[in-house]
């Protein structure tokens, strides 16, 4: 009676119960298909997920501070780093640059007319070293050709 099969009725559909692969048989690292063709959801909910990349400048000097007050009030440095959402590494890094303020990371604002007024005085420079090079250049021929009795 063990070895007999159940039978279902035509027109019905069987569920195959799925048998795990034994322990030995299994690979780590392989994902297997659900066999009820339902999605499975292995990533954690938007809420519990760590904070995004890229904190602007503004941000990490807000996190620095805040762990140096939680560190000065005698809190631990794991937990302080812990409590703002970053790790121990991140907190060195940023601290050490911002010890290390770079002048090319934070260019100074111009408004459209300081811009192009300097443009247009760049342009007036330009305009009188090309005449002050032409003259002297025409001074210096005029003086080879004066030597060479072209002239």
């Amino acid at each position: 009676m063990a070895d007999e099969e159940i039978q279902a009725p035509p027109g019905v559909t069987a569920m195959v119960e799925a048998t795990p692969n034994p322990p030995a048989a299994q690979k780590t690292g392989l994902r297997t298909k659900a066999t009820t063709g339902a999605k499975v959801r292995t990533s954690l909910p938007r809420s519990v997920k760590a904070s995004s990349r890229g904190h602007s400048g503004q941000d990490k000097l807000k996190k620095i501070g805040q762990i140096e007050t939680q560190l000065a009030a005698g809190a631990t440095l794991k937990d302080a780093v812990k409590s703002v959402g970053i790790s121990d590494q991140t907190y060195y890094q940023w601290k050490k640059a911002a010890a290390q303020p770079n002048a090319e990371t934070a260019p100074v604002p111009t408004s459209i007319d300081d811009e192009f007024a300097e443009f247009i005085q760049l342009e007036d420079e330009n305009r009188r070293l090309r005449k002050q090079l032409s003259d002297k250049l025409r001074a210096e021929n005029a003086e080879l050709r004066k030597r060479l009795g072209l002239n």
